[in-house]
């Protein structure tokens, strides 16, 4: 009788966990489209054994008590949930770089860069027109037109750089307040997760999905290691460092430049902030960039070098060699563009200048003692003025904060005029693109642009030097870029250049998107929910709550037989 009875409950067992291997099923089925969902399998296990004395038999006999599940298995892959957070980190690096590359190529109208390239046109073709009738003040005008059209476009430009470096810069900030905020939540989770799961009961199945999925979107921000412990909480260090342990979570923090207002990600815990030494996230000076280093990771990573730590001009490629170059400005596409604009604008300007208003050098004693040598003074004798004859003759493009010229009288009362070199230390007193203006005298005198030879006759020879200058092959794009080119050729091989970066970019992170899908193909191969497979096991578990009732209903009329009988 007591086996009997005892047998209601191995049926009950059978009944108890079919019912809930099915709510497992059905909870896999209705979460199929879940984004970062991990399918639950169950396992079954014996119930104990009751062993009974050998004595009522030949050897040691038992009976079972049932069926009992073991576990629901939340099975991840660690290895390709390591592949896959790095190989979508520096798909996202190589987006953000692609993208800054196709925007820089968009600020420049036009993947030719067609307005500028006209208004460089143009320019040249004034300088043609002035040749025919260097006083002629139709040609003269023309010049100045072209010329204020020409910088104002170069300046525009220019601006434009450096609004999208502002807007690369607020894009940092936004996922730098990201990072902190997955951050934190994964601290929360892993307190949550560490309180459900210590009894040894229960597995918090949704909350290390939603862990899960956060360490998938960091691993798109910046570069992840992650570990997880026997109670169930994940450590993660971000760049090597540190971010969130079992309670706690060490927060990125932004540094700000008083001077150029970019942020940059530094570690509070690690820096002497009142010092203002900063620990910052990423070093580019411990190695270049490069995938067999992993220091190619990371959407934040890539917008940082593309936007650069500062708004560049000419001196950011000027005087630098290869390897300073492309440790430097070379990184950033929006520097680069910026340097390459200004270098070509610098050198477009002086030319023009040192021709209307030429220079030699001169060694004099002033009145008041200062002795000169060898200084770079007004050429009067080969210099032109205009119809107004003022000396010293007039530049065409002037500096904001410095003139061209100081003039000094020496002892012997000769005067001279100083050409007030530039200095790469005070941005007022370069030729740089933001810090030019035409030349007010020519725009408000009449036949003010140099013309007119030291005996009144027109200067033929210097139009046609204006005309040569731009047909001579004397600039370099860069460092790494050392054909000499004329100015024209210049323009067209700066944008082919930013061009070509933004197509190795876009090639590489396409490439790499593939892959990530790929290796996510592979992850849900684990984690995934196939539907014909969950309807398989369902049918399966329905099979065998129906045995179980079947069993249930055959021992209830063995008992029910054996109680009316007796």
């Amino acid at each position: 009788m007591a086996n009997g009875m005892g047998s209601l409950y191995i049926g009950a067992s059978g009944l108890q966990n079919s019912q809930n291997a099915l709510n497992t099923t059905a909870n896999n089925l209705s979460n199929v489209e879940t984004k970062g969902y991990v399918r639950q399998q169950v396992l079954f296990e014996d119930r104990q054994y009751v062993t009974f004395d050998k004595k009522a038999a030949i050897s040691y006999q038992q009976a079972g008590l049932g069926v009992n599940i073991a576990d629901v298995v939340h099975t991840r892959n660690a290895f390709l949930d390591q592949y896959y957070r790095t190989e979508n980190g520096r798909q996202n690096f190589y987006e953000a770089c692609a993208e800054s590359a196709r925007e820089v190529e968009n600020q420049f109208q036009e993947l030719e860069g067609e307005e500028f390239q006209t208004a460089i046109q143009e320019f040249w073709e004034s300088f043609e027109e002035f040749a025919k009738g260097p006083e002629t003040g139709i040609y003269q005008t023309l010049v100045i037109q072209k010329a204020t059209l020409f910088l104002d476009r170069a300046q525009k430009v220019q601006e434009s750089l450096k609004e999208y470096q502002k807007n690369l810069n607020y894009k940092i900030n936004k996922n730098i307040d990201r990072i902190n905020d997955i951050g934190k939540r994964i601290r929360d989770l892993n307190i949550e997760i560490l309180r459900i799961e210590s009894g040894g009961v229960e597995t918090a199945m949704t909350l290390r999905d939603e862990r899960d999925n956060l360490l998938d979107e960091l691993s798109g921000l910046a570069k992840v290691d992650f570990k997880e412990r026997a109670d169930g909480t994940v450590r993660v260090k971000l760049e090597n460092v540190e971010f969130v342990d079992e309670i706690h979570v060490y927060e990125v923090g932004g540094h700000t430049d008083p001077v150029t207002g970019f942020v940059t990600p530094y570690w509070p815990q690690l820096s002497d902030v009142g010092r203002e030494q900063y620990t910052y996230m990423f070093d580019y000076k411990s190695g270049d960039i490069a995938a067999e280093l992993n220091t190619d990771i990371g959407a934040l990573k890539g917008l940082i070098v593309s936007r650069g730590d500062r708004p560049a001009d000419y001196r950011d490629i000027t005087g630098l060699d290869q390897q300073k170059y492309e440790d430097t400005t070379g990184m950033s596409v929006v520097m680069t563009a910026q340097a390459e604009l200004d270098q070509l604008i610098h050198e477009v300007v002086t030319s023009i200048n040192d021709i209307f208003s030429p220079l030699t050098t001169a060694t004099f004693t002033a009145k008041d003692g200062t002795v000169y040598r060898n200084v770079k003074v007004w050429d009067e004798e080969n210099g032109c003025v205009g119809t107004d004859g003022q000396k010293p003759g007039r530049e065409l493009f002037t500096r904001r904060g410095c003139d061209r010229y100081t003039k000094v009288t020496a002892q012997d009362n000769t005067v001279y005029y100083v050409y007030n070199e530039e200095d790469l230390k005070d941005p007022a007193k370069m030729y740089t693109t933001g810090g030019m203006v035409i030349n007010e005298d020519l725009l408000q005198l009449e036949n003010a642009l140099p013309h007119l030879k030291k005996d009144g006759e027109p200067a033929q020879a210097m139009a046609q030097e204006l005309v040569a200058l731009w047909s001579q092959k004397r600039q370099t794009i860069n460092p790494s870029n050392t054909d000499p080119c004329t100015f024209k050729e210049y323009y067209r091989r700066m944008i082919q250049d930013v061009g070509t970066s933004g197509n190795v970019y876009e090639g590489l992170a396409k490439g790499l998107s593939a892959e990530v899908e790929s290796i996510d193909n592979s992850r849900q191969q684990v984690i995934g929910v196939s539907s014909d497979e969950e309807l398989q096991n369902m049918i399966k578990y329905q099979n065998a709550y129906n045995a179980a009732s079947r069993f249930i209903n055959v021992i209830s009329e063995m008992l029910e037989h054996i109680v009316t009988r007796l």
